[in-house]
């Protein structure tokens, strides 16, 4: 029995922790959470990794694909196709084909350029010769034309070395931008730097013309001099030829703007050629 002047010891720190038994036996201490020395291992039955493992979980199985299944095994990726893969037969074949016709095309036409270069073709000139008209009467108030053109063109091959070939011959006469009277002209083969008169007869048997059609020509007969200018156009498909050698057909448009035509006075109904030849623009 200790008297009470005796100091008590202090206590520092925490208790000892009991050894543990022998044997390995757990048992559980006063105050522990669990009755082992470690967290008790998982409900599914895996025990925790050992001490000094990094990865928590079993390692992935190896070429595993991450994002997508492999056909291949273990998801290794498919091998390289060597180098210089066969070609088939049919493959071949038509490379070959295909570069036969190209390169022939390219033969053709250099030689289509150097022939074209070498012979200059140039394209013919046009002018009407001579225009005349009959029988024409104009009813103002129906807005009706009839009249008979005769016009001849001279058409001159300035090339010396090759012809011409006119195939599908049109004609027409205009006022302004209407057309009066059309006609087809048969088809003519002209030598080279030869010179040619076409003559073409067109009729308009009762034409309607538009209201400013009728205004101006009425205008036009009204005058001193009575002249009216109508436009002469032509349209062929043309071929160039040198021998054995000819040129696809091109279309050429003929153009004859102001063709003059004197009548003597507004009731006059034959009326002629004003002035010298009209020549004509000539485009291809």
């Amino acid at each position: 029995m200790s008297s009470a002047s005796d100091p008590k010891p202090v206590v520092t720190g925490y208790p000892a922790a009991h050894p543990p038994p022998a044997g390995g036996a757990a048992y559980a201490a006063a105050g522990t959470a669990y009755p082992y020395s470690t967290q008790p291992p998982p409900s599914s039955g895996a025990a925790y990794p050992t001490a000094g493992t990094a990865y928590p979980y079993p390692a992935p199985p190896p070429h595993a694909a991450p994002y997508y299944p492999s056909h291949y095994p273990n998801g290794a990726a498919p091998p390289p196709p060597p180098f210089g893969a066969r070609i088939l037969p049919h493959t071949r074949f038509l490379r070959r084909l295909l570069a036969i016709a190209v390169a022939f095309f390219l033969l053709m036409g250099l030689a289509t350029l150097i022939i074209w270069l070498v012979l200059r073709p140039r394209l013919p000139a046009f002018a009407v010769s001579s225009a005349s008209v009959s029988a024409f009467n104009f009813s103002a108030p129906q807005q009706l034309l009839s009249s008979d053109f005769d016009i001849s063109l001279s058409v001159q091959n300035p090339n010396h070395k090759m012809g011409i070939y006119y195939d599908s011959v049109e004609a027409a006469v205009l006022y302004g931008s209407d057309n009066i009277a059309d006609t087809s002209l048969p088809p003519f083969y002209q030598a080279k730097g030869n010179a040619t008169t076409v003559r073409a007869h067109l009729v308009a048997a009762a034409e309607y013309v538009e209201d400013d059609v009728a205004k101006g020509i009425a205008a036009d007969r009204g005058r001193n001099d009575g002249v009216v200018n109508f436009h002469v156009s032509v349209w062929a498909w043309v071929r160039f030829n040198a021998g054995a050698w000819r040129t696809r057909r091109h279309l050429m448009r003929v153009y004859c703007e102001d063709v003059s035509i004197g009548f003597k006075n507004g009731t006059a109904t034959v009326g002629s050629l004003v002035g010298s030849p009209k020549r004509c623009e000539v485009d291809l």
